[in-house]
């Protein structure tokens, strides 16, 4: 039996004071607040959909900004979703759709990479690197990015155009889809793809291991990949895909959020929803193996036009 839990996710207007988004605490609630998106959660584990939504929301409860998440647990059928077609601004997000674009061109045309192609995939996915993403994205151009989407079935997913990779258009259903995709066997990507792009998020330099790995347990193998960045209006875009296997769980998570008032900020939303969701999971985990990120996380700052 599937069990399937609504509730509404508590998350604060904001006002823009002194640049600053600031939580309203006083006055009535505004009129949308009665549509506002809800936790919708399934499981086929009794009692765990209902564990999540409510841990979820109330991680949420006093955050500011708008946040999408997007969780999958193979092994128990469960899933969680808010905000699942809101669309952002990728930031650095869209790096993993890059490589994957890459490696699905070269199994179209039965080639390996090539040591240039390697090397700026390696320094693309682990250092984040803006240079070699830049070099990859006018290599494929946006038309062979648009064709891994189609395969995928990433069909909200829109590329930014001027070459300005980090505006391409993302929301948490397509980047869930994308994150199965690396994690089970298909047909757009090789078993060899596959593995590359794990063993290259996995191998995330530990200043930008932050965000949806916060609190897993040891047992588990962690692979994210972040990203960040600021615009003039709704503030800072702070977002983290992970893929997590081992303990007798083999899930997925997406966290999107917008309108921070500054990087950490957004970082730390990101942080508490994928606490509680990793101790939902494993709930017997002793709390000296859960991983902890750095105090001071890192992130390739996205060039984007100004507005």
């Amino acid at each position: 039996m599937t069990h399937r839990i609504f509730l509404r996710a508590r998350v604060l207007p904001a006002v823009a004071v002194a640049g600053m988004l600031v939580p309203v605490v006083a006055g009535a609630a505004p009129a949308s607040a009665a549509t506002a998106p809800r936790v919708s959660c399934t499981s086929g584990k009794a009692g765990l959909a209902a564990k999540l939504q409510r841990d979820i929301t109330a991680a949420l409860a006093t955050r500011t900004g708008t946040v999408a998440v997007g969780l999958r647990d193979r092994t128990t059928n469960t899933t969680c979703t808010l905000r699942a077609t809101t669309s952002y601004d990728s930031a650095s997000i869209v790096k993993v759709t890059v490589l994957a674009t890459l490696l699905w061109d070269a199994k179209k045309t039965n080639r390996y990479l090539t040591a240039r192609e390697s090397d700026l995939a390696t320094a693309m996915i682990t250092k984040s690197d803006n240079a070699a993403t830049s070099s990859l994205w006018r290599q494929l151009g946006v038309t062979k990015v648009k064709g891994f989407l189609a395969a995928a079935g990433m069909t909200r997913t829109v590329p930014g155009s001027g070459g300005y990779w980090g505006l391409t258009r993302i929301n948490v259903t397509d980047e869930q889809r994308l994150l199965s995709l690396i994690t089970a066997r298909n047909s757009v990507l090789s078993d060899n793809a596959r593995a590359y792009i794990l063993k290259l998020m996995k191998n995330v330099v530990t200043s930008q291991r932050w965000g949806t790995p916060a609190g897993a347990p040891s047992t588990v193998s962690k692979h994210v990949k972040n990203g960040w960045l600021q615009r003039s209006t709704r503030g800072w875009r702070v977002h983290s895909i992970g893929a997590f296997k081992g303990g007798g769980h083999d899930y997925t998570i997406s966290v999107l959020t917008d309108g921070n008032s500054t990087m950490n900020y957004g970082v730390n939303t990101i942080q508490a929803v994928a606490k509680v969701i990793h101790r939902d999971l494993f709930p017997t985990a002793s709390a000296a193996t859960l991983y902890a990120p750095t105090t001071t996380p890192q992130e390739a700052h996205v060039a984007v036009p100004q507005g």
